[in-house]
């Protein structure tokens, strides 16, 4: 019995010191890290920048200045997730539009979820903030280009390694029209050895 207290006390011992080795430390947001090989925060950045500089130089935005007169507007719609990981495309959306307005070419609205809760914010003003300083109805923007698109890939493993193949697939409907006035695709890949 004694032995088996000393063998139960040991193991205890044992399991609170490799919990206590644990190191977490803050690094720069922009370091690129790739622990587990799948879709990360880097793969969205980076697709989100390269796929935003690709679409604004393109014949389409200059087209459409040239009759408007004034800058496109564009709306994000969906980007889907059709691989076999878990991928919140909300991060890869949000990315695109912080790109988009930073090169200051096109102006955003809000997606369709997001444009619900502006339109109750507004319904609400309009009891209960002064004459002066409520919003009023019917002066939104309206989108002339939707972006949609969708997020793939391809594993292959053998033994101890993988290679896991991402395709973005992004296009940018004139809304007007239905015509696709740009068509992006990026492919990122992944070598992984266990």
């Amino acid at each position: 019995m004694k032995k088996i207290i000393i063998a139960l006390s040991a193991i205890g011992i044992l399991l609170s010191s490799s919990c206590g080795n644990r190191k977490i430390e803050r690094v720069d947001p922009n370091l690129a890290t790739d622990i587990s090989g799948r879709w990360n925060d880097t793969d969205s950045k980076l697709v989100a920048e390269e796929m935003t500089k690709d679409v604004l130089t393109k014949p389409w935005i200059g087209n459409f200045e040239k009759t408007s007169n004034r800058k496109p507007v564009v709306i994000i719609g969906s980007v889907r997730n059709k691989t076999s990981e878990y991928i919140d495309a909300t991060g890869f959306i949000k990315n695109m539009e912080v790109a988009f307005i930073n090169e200051g070419r096109v102006s955003v609205v809000q997606s369709a979820d997001e444009r619900n809760q502006v339109r109750d914010e507004r319904n609400d003003q309009q009891t209960f903030a002064s004459e002066e300083s409520k919003k009023k109805w019917g002066k939104e923007k309206g989108a002339d280009f939707m972006m949609n698109g969708v997020i793939t890939s391809i594993t292959d493993e053998y033994k101890n390694r993988k290679s896991v193949a991402y395709q973005i697939n992004l296009e940018l409907t004139n809304l007007e029209t239905n015509e696709k006035v740009w068509i992006g695709q990026k492919q990122i890949k992944k070598l992984v050895k266990n």
